[in-house]
């Protein structure tokens, strides 16, 4: 029987527009600064072809999954039903720009090209990326739900924990270097979301938390940020297709010199999404996985036909947005907001007025929901399970603060590049820095493996458990995981066999598989 659906948009689309929004225009702050500064995008690209093509991806996106959300209101007769989260993929946007665009580019320029062609060649090359990422998540969406069915909620819901507390909730540290903005921003947060109280007249504590915290970084000298005679000038971008570009580096070698890089990540986007799905589940909101996943690929596909390298994902948060109110409407003003960002040139003029400081604290709401969800949504026994797939995300986020560090200190130009030298300098201060770099590639899929395996030991079901650990062989066998390999400046992960990994997974299994006949139940098990 079909209900009628909630309304379009309802007063909490208002909070959950603030944080989602102020993700995706992290996001574009990240394309425009690495497009410019790093791959040397003229104006016209980054503006004209770039930029435009985002807001085509997330625009549709975010209007699919909108209409998803009351479909689903719809079919329920549930008003509370809260859209997935949309946006760009980090991860993919960084290994796309450093580990295809810009060795695109400085190849070309080595072959004598100008800066200009250069520039060209390494778009060319993002936008294969980008076309590769989009048939894997297309094709994911077919197979994804098996794999769902088949992997523990603990699983799926820690691996989000790990990457909600590195990447997220750590993250609001840069705000205790303004206490006064990241501190009275957290007060607000904490009123309206932890307090459940609201503003007298309504007004969204989303909105609130911002605006204050825009105010106090006026006042204190925070903002703006940079000098705003050098800001671009506000013109209308209109997207236009780039089909002859595309074509033209289909037709190039670039999938198969690449194809190392895009696979990874492109698994990777599919594991991620599948993810969120779990945890939607979990708030209340089911999702069927098939359309959910096929219009992920469809807006990656539309992010290079309209001249975007960097694919879409479903993002984390889910939970975080359904508790502050949102619904439909906060994915429309979401997609809405990006889309004047992109096609009006007015992304520079709102990071000069707004800095990020003044909406961390809402990022911080949403690291906490998804991080308590994996403790809350699952057995209590399990509990153990979700701590253990929480440390490879946060592994993964010591990783990259590792590196941040050794490029403060000078490593990572050409005269002093990251190697294994390096390797034995941490040693000496015992820091393991081999394991850590080798836990942060594939740490999606070792966060599942390890706490998929502790739920089937805790249910003593060890051939299950086994399995698990047999598949941590493989994928570490495939170079999915643990397997790095040193660029100039960074670590990569590297499609070659890991094998201590491989071993040392190959005897978990075995140690699970002998366990029913070297073991016997101890106290408090039947």
């Amino acid at each position: 029987m079909a209900h009628a659906p909630m309304p379009w948009f309802v007063r909490g689309d208002i909070d959950g527009f603030f944080g989602l929004a102020l993700d995706n225009f992290v996001q574009l702050l990240l394309i425009a600064n690495l497009c410019r500064f790093v791959l040397g995008f003229p104006s016209d690209l980054l503006y004209g072809r770039v930029l435009p093509g985002a807001a085509v991806s997330i625009l549709l996106g975010n209007l699919f999954y909108s209409w998803q959300a009351r479909q689903l209101s719809r079919a329920t007769g549930r008003r509370d039903i809260c859209a997935l989260p949309y946006g760009i993929n980090t991860p993919s946007l960084i290994a796309y720009v450093f580990l295809v665009m810009l060795p695109v580019k400085l190849a070309a320029l080595n072959d004598g090209k100008s800066a200009e062609v250069a520039a060209h060649m390494a778009w060319q090359a993002g936008l294969v990326a980008c076309v590769g990422s989009a048939v894997i998540e297309s094709s994911g969406a077919f197979i994804a739900e098996r794999i769902r069915k088949s992997s523990p909620r603990a699983a799926l819901l820690s691996t989000l924990a790990g990457i909600a507390l590195g990447f997220i909730s750590l993250g609001f540290l840069r705000t205790f270097a303004h206490p006064v903005v990241g501190l009275t921003t957290l007060a607000v947060v904490m009123l309206i979301y932890f307090g459940h109280v609201r503003f007298k007249g309504g007004l969204p504590g989303g909105l609130v938390a911002v605006l204050l915290g825009t105010a106090l970084a006026w006042l204190t000298g925070i903002a703006p940020v940079g000098d705003s005679s050098q800001l671009p000038g506000v013109h209308f971008h209109p997207p236009v297709p780039v089909i002859g570009d595309l074509l033209e580096a289909l037709r190039s070698r670039y999938l198969i010199e690449y194809l190392s890089v895009i696979v990874p990540m492109g698994l990777f986007n599919v594991v991620g999404s599948l993810q969120n799905i779990e945890s939607a589940e979990a708030a209340g909101d089911l999702y069927p996985t098939r359309p959910s996943l096929l219009a992920n690929g469809i807006g990656s596909l539309s992010a290079a036909l309209f001249g975007s390298c960097f694919p879409t994902t479903i993002y984390i948060g889910h939970p975080g947005w359904k508790a502050m109110g949102a619904r439909a409407g906060y994915s429309i003003l979401n997609g809405t907001f990006v889309t004047i960002l992109c096609l009006s040139g007015a992304l520079a003029y709102v990071a000069w007025a707004v800095p990020i400081d003044a909406g961390m604290a809402i990022v911080l709401w949403i690291g906490i929901v998804i991080s308590a969800q994996a403790f809350q949504a699952v057995p209590r026994e399990h509990a153990p399970a979700v701590v253990l797939g929480i440390l490879p995300g946060v592994a993964a986020w010591g990783a990259l603060m590792l590196k941040e560090g050794l490029r403060v200190g000078g490593y990572g130009s050409a005269d002093r590049p990251f190697g294994d030298p390096l390797i034995g300098l941490f040693e000496q201060r015992d820091m393991w820095a081999q394991g850590i770099f080798s836990l942060e590639q594939g740490f999606i899929f070792t966060a599942m493996v390890l706490a998929a395996s502790t739920v089937y030991v805790i249910e003593r079901r060890f051939h299950i458990a086994a399995l698990w650990c047999a598949i941590g062989a493989a994928l570490s066998a495939c170079g999915l995981m643990h397997s790095y390999a040193w660029t100039q400046a960074d670590t990569a992960i590297s499609l070659s066999p890991a094998w201590p990994f491989v071993i040392g997974y190959a005897v978990m299994a075995l140690v699970f598989l002998v366990a029913r006949w070297v073991t016997v139940a101890g106290e408090g098990h039947c």
